[in-house]
């Protein structure tokens, strides 16, 4: 056996048997798909009809991060095609970050893409350079030329810049678009009054069924986890490390995402550590890093003012801990000085406001109404969701960055 004699790489690792269960793109097995049961039988009657080539229902699924919506749209839409596919029904199930693909070409040209075998097609979907009118009607062919039925998945369906592929997808049988091939649109969102910003015309084709997936509890969380433990070797998790993780998972969050990052997290401190077992204090460790690469994700591609005002409300939270909520003109105030201090023009207090509400939309902070009676009339109170040293460290390093 030959040896570089190269010391810099761990050629045997002592923690892990298998990482991949837990990343969270991930998509376990049946038998690891856990505490959903009514949610995924649920779905599954919703879209039952495409197993006989008819139209599967057009489904909205809300529920906060982490409460296994795209992880069940994704099972249900496998194995619908598996068992439509035994009926004799040529189906299939094309995948949409919205996130990434925000915009309507995008997010036509990413479905037409996955869904199209050029070879039997013979149709080209490049990356760009075509017109969105162009995408839709090679998409039209390549499902009419291929396909009796087809779930189209729209992940974090809040996060596209308009409602007008929807409007498309939703209505494509009834405006003649196609003419062999059935649509089902499922729709994820995290935002629960994502409805109420839709297009009344979409609202009526789109919402057909309505699902809300609720935040996991320490039981199933611990349930989640433990049929991901295979992830590690044998004996190397202790005992308390689980109930540990599933407790504070669910008690900020009810997020399974979450709990299998601190149950990854808490693996790799072990490993760093040179430790041969996954320690329980390994795991508040964890959660720190889970909280602060969580808060990072929800501010990427954020503008400067946006995380000044956040950086606003946090300085706020940590001078003044024993206050729930801030005023809008509060958190101005401290904003304008940090502007100062940055040396960049202030925006408008509208501005700031506007700013307040997208945080709120991401659920990175709260708002309320409060009354300060006849003197003063209502007003907004803004308190963050987050904690806010982890919003000050990782705001700090955005900036450094």
């Amino acid at each position: 056996m030959s040896s570089s004699g190269d010391d810099l790489f761990t050629r045997d690792d002592p923690i892990f048997e298998n990482k991949e269960l837990l990343e969270i793109n991930h998509l376990p097995e049946e038998g690891r798909i856990v505490g959903r049961d009514d949610e995924i039988a649920d779905l599954a009657n919703a879209v039952n009809p495409a197993i006989f080539g008819q139209s599967p229902s057009n489904l909205l699924i809300y529920g906060k991060t982490g409460t296994g919506k795209s992880l069940c749209a994704k099972h249900i839409s496998e194995r619908l095609v598996r068992v439509a596919t035994e009926e004799g029904v040529t189906a299939e199930f094309a995948y949409v970050d919205c996130a990434q693909d925000s915009t309507e070409t995008q997010a036509v040209q990413t479905i037409a893409h996955s869904l199209n075998d050029s070879d039997r097609t013979d149709i080209k979907i490049p990356d760009k350079g075509l017109s969105t009118s162009t995408y839709y009607k090679r998409l039209w062919t390549v499902l009419d030329s291929q396909y009796e039925v087809v779930l189209i998945i729209l992940d974090e369906v809040d996060k596209l810049d308009d409602d007008d592929i929807l409007m498309q997808l939703s209505r494509a049988g009834e405006a003649g678009k196609l003419e062999n091939c059935k649509i089902g649109v499922i729709g994820i969102s995290n935002k629960i009054k994502y409805k109420d910003r839709m297009d009344e015309r979409v609202k009526s084709s789109l919402c057909e069924r309505e699902f809300v997936f609720p935040p996991y509890d320490a039981n199933q969380l611990r349930d989640i986890m433990q049929a991901r433990s295979d992830a590690f070797k044998d004996g190397v998790l202790e005992p308390s490390v689980i109930p540990r993780a599933a407790a504070l998972a669910a008690r900020e969050h009810g997020d399974a995402r979450k709990a299998i990052d601190i149950l990854r997290y808490a693996g790799e401190i072990a490993q760093s550590n040179g430790s041969e077992t996954v320690r329980e204090e390994y795991v508040v460790q964890a959660r720190e890093r889970a909280e602060t690469d969580r808060f990072r994700e929800l501010i990427r591609g954020s503008t400067p003012h946006s995380r000044y005002v956040l950086q606003a409300l946090a300085v706020l939270a940590l001078n003044t801990p024993d206050e729930d909520g801030f005023r809008t003109t509060r958190i101005f105030d401290v904003y304008e000085e940090i502007c100062r201090q940055e040396g960049s023009d202030t925006l408008s207090l509208r501005r700031v406001r506007d700013l307040l509400k997208e945080h709120a939309f991401l659920d990175i902070i709260e708002q309320s109404r409060q009354s300060g009676g006849s003197a003063e009339g209502s007003y907004t109170e803004h308190q963050l969701l987050e904690d806010p040293d982890v919003v000050r460290k990782v705001l700090v390093e955005t900036d450094d960055a």
